[in-house]
């Protein structure tokens, strides 16, 4: 198979030896001209895939991007404070949540919007995210999917040990005489949160007790601005070998072929014969998140390589010239996909910022010491304020900012070039 253009086959930049030779192959199905082919090993897995699921695939690519275009646009407007792109890896996403089982259960990192569609994610409940008004957005346990996870890995550990749990409940529940449902754990990772320890870390707990979990992760080339050449001398599906389990290159853009890959692994973890890594080689046609500028450290020519490899457009062609898919389809799934995104920024508009205080009914089910003195402290702080009618406008009355600080105990001037005589300003003991 073929290197995809910013693969360690096809480049690594600034390195003074040759790069390594690859030894795991690249599964494709579908290439990048429409074509079918056939894999023996992982082709029986989509064996099921006709014209209609093909079009179900490719309309919820064609959402999920549009989406994508909308949220983007909103926080262009000021609407949200942040967004983390996924176009190009549209395939990755939905061809590998397809395989999921409602029993699973999918670990996401921040980018995984078209993952979470899928899971019956309302677009309203993403996007609260990403307006600041929430830090999850969606209750996991009725989606079989966590809240998205900012700090880079956490999730895998996460993953692996809800992977460990399910298998002790299956054991349980045959020791008792019960039925048990197998089921797996899905976590999402890019190339660049590979690096991290905690990675390593859960790949050594899921191999040492043969947890039920795949490790998916999106190689899209850039760990925001570190090309994976840096990253990495080989690809990262060859690395399993060194934790004892299996490895797969796919093709991202290919949802055919992610599709069979993900069910394989799925299905091989939940029969108890361990984990595996797959690795979709993809890539991040848009900026790593909106405060970034990926114009000062990509090649255009390399971007515009892998725009000719759009995973949307090699579906399309296939279902016209494979399966008879006419304009009135991908029309219609244009309209559908524009009325999707209208509803999400309808919601985003409408959405009413919540107030500061119901986040300390949040960290705990049930009341907590330390998260009501919290609340006894803001409490004292706004009242420190001076109200603005009570006091003519001016804010300088004697319920002034003083009063809040001095019920937390820190005495902070009003002035902190001329302090009031017999203050001080807080010290990192009384920050403390």
């Amino acid at each position: 198979m073929d290197a995809a253009p910013s693969s360690p086959a096809a480049h690594a930049p600034g390195r003074a030896a040759a790069a390594p030779q690859v030894r795991t192959r690249l599964v494709r199905l579908l290439d990048r001209d429409g074509r079918l082919g056939e894999d023996p090993v992982f082709s029986p897995h989509v064996g099921d895939i006709g014209t209609e699921e093909l079009r179900g695939l490719y309309r919820s690519m064609a959402l999920a991007r549009r989406f994508d275009e909308e949220a983007h646009n909103l926080q262009r407007q000021g609407e949200l404070v942040l967004w983390a792109p996924m176009r190009g890896q549209e395939a990755a996403q939905v061809g590998s949540v397809r395989a999921v089982l409602p029993d699973d259960h999918v670990f996401p990192t921040y980018r995984e919007h078209a993952v979470a569609i899928e899971r019956g994610v309302d677009p309203a409940e993403l996007l609260t995210v990403f307006r600041g008004h929430a830090a999850g957005g969606w209750k996991p346990s009725e989606h079989h999917m966590g809240v998205y996870s900012i700090v880079l890995g956490c999730q895998v550990p996460h993953a692996v040990g809800y992977a460990m749990g399910m298998d002790l409940d299956r054991r349980a529940a045959e020791a008792e005489g019960r039925e048990a449902v197998p089921g797996a754990a899905l976590v999402y990772f890019g190339d660049g949160t590979s690096t991290q320890g905690e990675v390593h870390e859960g790949m050594v707990f899921a191999a040492s007790y043969d947890a039920p979990v795949v490790f998916f992760v999106q190689n899209n080339q850039w760990a925001i601005s570190v090309p994976f050449s840096t990253q990495s001398r080989v690809p990262l599906a060859e690395r399993a070998a060194g934790y004892g389990f299996e490895g797969i290159r796919v093709d991202g853009n290919d949802v055919l072929g992610v599709l069979a890959v993900t069910r394989y692994a799925l299905e091989k973890a939940r029969r108890g014969e361990g984990p595996v890594l797959v690795e979709a080689e993809t890539y991040r046609l848009g900026a790593h998140t909106t405060a970034d500028d990926p114009t000062k450290y990509r090649d255009r020519e390399d971007e515009r390589r892998w725009a000719e490899l759009d995973p949307l457009v090699r579906l399309e062609t296939h279902l016209r010239e494979c399966h008879g898919t006419g304009d009135d389809f991908f029309a219609a799934v244009a309209a559908d996909a524009q009325v999707f995104a209208d509803a999400a920024r309808a919601h985003v508009l409408a959405m009413s910022p919540p107030r500061f205080e119901e986040f300390f009914d949040k960290p705990y089910a049930e009341p907590h010491p330390l998260v009501e003195e919290e609340r006894a402290w803001y409490a004292a702080y706004q009242a420190g304020f001076a109200d603005d009618d009570a006091e003519g406008g001016d804010g300088a009355g004697p319920a002034g900012p003083d009063r809040g600080t001095q019920a937390s105990g820190l005495t902070v001037a009003a002035d902190p070039d001329h302090p009031a005589e017999g203050t001080a300003s807080g010290t990192q003991e009384d920050l403390a």
